[in-house]
């Protein structure tokens, strides 16, 4: 028996992958208004909030999918630190320290 699984939780069956809705609304307008603020913007347009979750989205989904790709290739099941560092490198976007 696995350490921590008691015998009652020892059943597996086959993983369901989660349906995502649309996580883009996750990114309140609170946050949008933050990160302007640190880039120095003052006011904000009320249109421009649906397109920056749209842009926030698609970089996340790049990086990720350059992410898993080289874990993939490295035939690991996790990703690591060094994978999305790699990503971000591929994107353009350097990341030190990690």
């Amino acid at each position: 028996m696995a350490k921590g699984k008691s015998a009652s939780k020892a059943v597996s069956g086959k993983r369901v992958k989660k349906v995502l809705a649309n996580n883009a609304k996750g990114i309140t307008k609170g946050a949008i208004r933050r990160l302007a603020r640190r880039a120095g913007s003052r006011r904000l347009s009320g249109l421009i909030y649906d397109e920056v979750r749209s842009t926030l989205k698609g970089f996340v989904e790049r990086t990720v999918s350059a992410a898993v790709a080289y874990t993939e290739h490295a035939r690991k099941r996790t990703v690591t630190t060094g994978a999305v560092v790699a990503a971000l490198k591929k994107n353009g976007r350097m990341l030190y320290g990690y």
